[in-house]
């Protein structure tokens, strides 16, 4: 399979960036993560002018991944896979405002519900009303964690299992994005960076690991456009997305050393969300399970 955008995906993409590009996103976030939720929430609207909270229902999961692609890129803070993929799909209309919900199991806490003006939480296939709880930190600093008070049974209008794996599919593309700006930055650095006399990144072994970090993000690429065309499980995505962005936070410490765990550089808070980002929404090994089973019961239909 050979998947190229369209012109219209491509253009989409480079708005995207061109509105991100031109904000301070790193001082938005570090704002979020301290508790100012207004630069934030300010970008938000910039962003849902852009469509990016009707995707899900107005356009494929192509474009959702172009968007979230974007996202995880530029870092930008919040609850979109909430907001912008599984709310919509689940209750069949675009939120005017951030959303969060629980999902359980896989999801046990709501992302930033303080901000969240659509709160839920969704068991099998019910759904409820809730309120924010207990608030808990995260291992990054810019997603706030919140136990559910269960309310009101709510109807749904979409399947929360279809729901669900747009979410999945939302957040393998953040992760996709965030290992390419690791990258990014990682190869600026080794350029830059000189030592003994010479750039880091002229050494072999600089040079190998950057270069497994790229055929990484490469070969997880054409598994998100399947999951997006429907052509492989959004498990497979996931699993590779995940590792891919992983791998790309390693080698971008390694690369930069101590200066990579310093609060001034924007790299520290890429590797954390990477970190976090890659445990959401499923486990990596509930997505291997999962995966191992379609692959199990394909074979077995043969």
């Amino acid at each position: 399979m050979r998947f190229e955008p369209t012109a219209e995906q491509r253009d989409y993409a480079g708005s995207l960036d061109r509105l991100l590009a031109a904000v301070d996103v790193p001082r938005v976030a570090r704002a979020w993560a301290a508790g100012d939720r207004a630069p934030g929430l300010a970008l938000w609207e910039r962003l849902l002018e852009q469509g990016l909270g009707a995707l899900a229902l107005e356009a494929t999961p192509v474009e959702v991944c172009v968007g979230f692609e974007a996202l995880g890129r530029h870092g930008v803070p919040g609850p979109w896979v909430e907001s912008a993929a599984y709310l919509p799909v689940l209750l069949g209309r675009e939120l005017d405002g951030p959303g969060s919900v629980a999902v359980l199991p896989h999801v046990p806490r709501a992302l930033d519900a303080d901000v969240a003006t659509t709160l839920l939480v969704v068991d099998g296939d019910q759904a409820r009303t809730a309120t924010a709880g207990a608030s808990h930190a995260s291992v990054d600093p810019a997603r706030h964690l919140y136990d559910v008070v269960v309310g009101d049974p709510v109807t749904v209008a979409g399947s929360p299992s279809e729901a669900f794996d747009l979410a999945v599919l939302a957040a393998s593309a953040q992760l996709l994005g965030l290992g390419e700006a690791l990258l990014d930055a990682s190869v600026v650095h080794v350029k830059q960076r000189r030592q003994f006399g010479r750039e880091i990144g002229s050494y072999q072994a600089v040079k190998h690991r950057l270069a497994d970090v790229r055929i990484g993000l490469d070969f997880a690429r054409p598994l998100l456009q399947g999951a997006a065309l429907g052509e492989v499980p959004v498990s497979a995505a996931k699993v590779a997305c995940g590792d891919a962005a992983y791998a790309a936070a390693r080698a971008a410490l390694q690369v930069h050393g101590a200066i990579g765990y310093t609060r001034e550089l924007d790299l520290g808070r890429r590797i954390l969300a990477v970190r976090a980002l890659v445990g959401a929404w499923g486990t990596p090994a509930h997505h291997r399970a999962a995966l191992l089973e379609h692959l199990s019961a394909r074979a077995g239909a043969r």
